[in-house]
């Protein structure tokens, strides 16, 4: 096991910059996940730590060697990719110590190497096929055991799960994560999955166009986000964001709703309000928001229910036995604790 520091990474292409002063210590052990949409700069980040792209300005350290101008090959890491790559005419014994034919060691210990891999990845009797007769999810271990093998300093896993079905998804995002906890691994896992980053990850870092938005294990992410973007991206359903005005600690929205929150300072200005679903419930008497429920989701225990507002539709959760109908006018209320502000012209979070 060995830790990975990022210190002021930054990459361009040509005079644009893509990866504005990165900065993070992946501590040795850890399993820290990359996650955000599509072009924020995660992948990049990752293809930069391996070697695969040449770094613009800043540093990458890894067991406490700089490995900036080190080929891929010589910075001690194991890569696994979202399309396998394995070898289609070699069999899994063959895919696996593929990473071993460098390696100056008996044949019996590169063997013995194999198999120990092989059965911790529940591969032992697939060893003599061909990826052809493996399913997607068995490719993917094939994959996992050849970086496992050589025993390297980090694992950097991009988007491995992408490509598979989502009950095989769900199979092998429990599969790494045990596997984690049993061979103690450091691994850097990019996804654009916020699941996949929530259930796996000791720390997330969730990044938006180049910058880091915050770093935090799921729980803090979850509950305490940092600003509106990692608000909105992290919980599914999406955090419910609605527009309001404080004064003197209390918080009128526009519409009508109030809520007192004994902690903000004084004072009179614009503010956003975000509340979860799982946060927003059913009252009796004036609520938060009201409005008539436009449209049930049965989830089995709870139901989310879609009330109409003079802010756009709102995400509630309901008692699955005994949801509102559609069409009854509902209100809708949360506690103080657990609602978040917002400036609304830069985002931060204000508590």
């Amino acid at each position: 096991m060995s830790n990975l520091i990022i210190r002021d990474l930054v990459k361009a292409y040509g005079n644009t910059e893509v990866l504005h002063a990165i900065n993070l210590e992946v501590k040795a052990g850890e399993f820290v996940v990359f996650v955000g949409p599509s072009g924020c700069g995660k992948s990049t980040t990752l293809r930069l730590v391996a070697g695969l792209e040449e770094v613009t300005s800043g540093e990458i350290e890894i067991a406490g060697r700089v490995v900036n101008n080190l080929e891929p090959k010589d910075r001690n890491i194991a890569m696994v990719f979202q399309n396998y790559a394995i070898y289609p005419h070699m069999t899994v014994r063959k895919n696996i110590g593929f990473g071993l034919r460098a390696a100056k060691m008996p044949r019996a210990e590169k063997d013995k190497r194999i198999e120990d891999i092989a059965d911790i990845l529940g591969m032992s009797d697939l060893l003599s096929r061909k990826p052809s007769q493996l399913s997607g999810g068995q490719r993917q271990r094939v994959a996992i055991g050849r970086a496992m093998v050589r025993d390297p300093a980090v694992f950097l896993f991009d988007e491995p799960l992408s490509n598979l079905d989502a009950q095989l998804r769900t199979q092998m995002r429990l599969e790494i994560k045990k596997l984690h906890q049993r061979v103690g691994a450091t691994i850097v896992f990019v996804t654009h999955d916020q699941v996949e980053a929530m259930t796996m990850a000791d720390r997330i870092v969730i990044m938006k166009d180049g910058h880091i938005q915050q770093i935090g294990t799921p729980s803090e992410v979850y509950h305490t986000p940092a600003n509106a973007f990692v608000a909105g991206f992290i919980g599914s359903p999406a955090m419910n964001m609605l527009a309001g005005e404080v004064s003197n600690g209390r918080v009128t929205l526009e519409g009508g709703g109030t809520i007192d929150i004994p902690d903000l300072p004084n004072g009179r200005h614009p503010i956003h309000l975000g509340v979860r679903p799982d946060d927003l419930h059913p009252v009796e008497g004036p609520g938060l928001i009201e409005g008539p429920v436009t449209l049930q989701e049965p989830l089995g225990h709870e139901t989310l229910i879609y009330v109409g507002g003079t802010q756009g539709e709102i995400i509630a959760k309901a008692d699955g036995r005994l949801p509102p109908p559609v069409g009854t006018h509902v209100a809708l209320g949360a506690t103080a604790e657990n609602v978040h502000l917002f400036d609304p012209e830069t985002g931060v979070s204000l508590r």
